[in-house]
């Protein structure tokens, strides 16, 4: 895979049922984890509803501003899955049955099944690439730095395995963990963000959890520099154990 500079993405999830909290999101951390192995950047993530103003103006707001857009959700065959038609409208292009869509429905329904419903599976904007689905065949699709795919997750999972290797990223990021045990974070606070403030080249996080065990921190150093990461963890690390002295 080449590399390039500031490569970065935003992830948005379409429909009604996530803003409701019926149907809970699971596609984000999915599409997180791919761009972090392959060093993109991701910036931003947004769910909207099933409206198509507010998918249009999303759609077009992030494009704009990012690498990558990955959409998901709002691909299928009822009246509620808009997403094909607003994107479609986001970019100023037609939309309609594709013949490579409708082909690939073939695979897996026979031709007296393909009835308008199933058909809007089909329908794609002009210029589209398709994104292939090799779960249930209805494709998603790449128009411009725009991928839609599905919100299915096993099937979002599916296509964004199919467009992965058409991803350029950055060089990868590393991440460090150092483990800060029961150490409360108002004791190394103060120090941790002077360390921050002397290693502008990582970020630095702290993340605190409760376990069995008991409360549990954890400080993490990311960035893409070995020497750089190496340098920042060796000060978190001094620091932790001052503070535990």
């Amino acid at each position: 895979m080449s590399q390039s500079s500031d490569v970065t993405a935003a992830i948005l999830v379409i429909g009604d049922e996530i803003l409701s909290g019926r149907t809970k999101e699971k596609n984000i951390g999915t599409i997180a984890e791919v761009l972090t192995e392959i060093g993109v950047d991701l910036r931003e993530v947004r769910i909207v509803p099933d409206v198509k103003d507010e998918i249009v103006a999303a759609v077009n707001a992030l494009r704009a501003r990012y690498t990558y857009v990955f959409t998901s959700g709002g691909i299928g065959p009822t009246h509620d899955d808009i997403t094909a038609d607003s994107v479609a409208e986001a970019f100023g292009v037609g939309i309609d049955v594709d013949p490579r869509a409708r082909a690939m429905l073939l695979e897996r329904h026979r031709p007296e099944d393909l009835n308008a419903a199933r058909l809007r599976m089909a329908r794609i904007p002009d210029g589209a690439d398709l994104i292939a689905n090799p779960v249930s065949k209805a494709p998603g699709f790449r128009l411009g730095n725009v991928f839609v795919m599905a919100g299915v997750p096993q099937i979002m999972a599916a296509m964004l395995d199919e467009i992965r290797p058409t991803l350029t990223g950055n060089a990868p990021v590393i991440s460090e963990t150092i483990e800060a045990g029961a150490i409360p974070e108002g004791n190394f606070a103060g120090g941790l963000s002077d360390i921050a403030a002397a290693h502008g080249d990582v970020s630095i996080g702290s993340y605190p959890s409760m376990t069995p065990e008991g409360f549990r921190n954890r400080i993490v150093v990311r960035g893409r520099d070995a020497n750089a990461v190496a340098a920042a963890r060796a000060a978190v690390e001094s620091l932790l154990a001052e503070v535990q002295t």
